[in-house]
């Protein structure tokens, strides 16, 4: 099932487009406490989705035009929730993530929503190694190498 209309939202929601470890049965999904919205949905625009440095991390760079139409789910949000994505994403420290928005839709011919997104810092592409991407989709099998090993420590040390 794809959404044909405009989600309805309740006061003090955004929607959030998620491509990696927040969407539903990944391993920060307990994190994401919004609705999740049905269907899948995929980008209306191609963006590089990159597996990059030692913790294998997704990363969605703000690139717009290259990689590939990059599929994922769609949540409505409310602010605390928003906040809490924002403090595992490390949107307050250079060089790791910041939201920001784009158009997605629930494939050829379904309307298309803006949703805010995760975007990796683009330098880190050049200063962390590349795994593989650009990718369409990050899976299951991704997620089970990923690991968020000493992530807790660094952001400790760079605050």
């Amino acid at each position: 099932m794809t959404l044909t209309q405009a989600p309805q939202l309740q006061a003090g929601e955004s929607l959030l487009f998620v491509y990696g470890t927040l969407k539903h049965g990944f391993r920060n999904a307990a994190i994401n406490h919004g609705r999740r919205l049905p269907g899948d949905f995929v980008t209306c625009e191609r963006w590089p989705l990159y597996i990059i440095g030692p913790w294998r991390l997704p990363w969605l760079v703000d690139r717009v035009g290259l990689g590939e139409r990059v599929s994922g789910q769609l949540f409505a949000v409310d602010a605390p929730t928003l906040a809490e994505m924002d403090e595992l994403e490390l949107v307050h420290l250079p060089g790791w993530y910041r939201r920001s928005s784009l158009r997605v839709g629930g494939g050829s011919g379904a309307p298309a929503w803006s949703a805010q997104v995760y975007f990796g810092c683009a330098q880190r592409c050049q200063s962390d190694t590349v795994r593989t991407g650009p990718l369409g989709e990050y899976t299951l099998e991704h997620d089970a190498h990923c690991s968020d090993d000493g992530l807790e420590e660094l952001a400790w040390a760079s605050t």
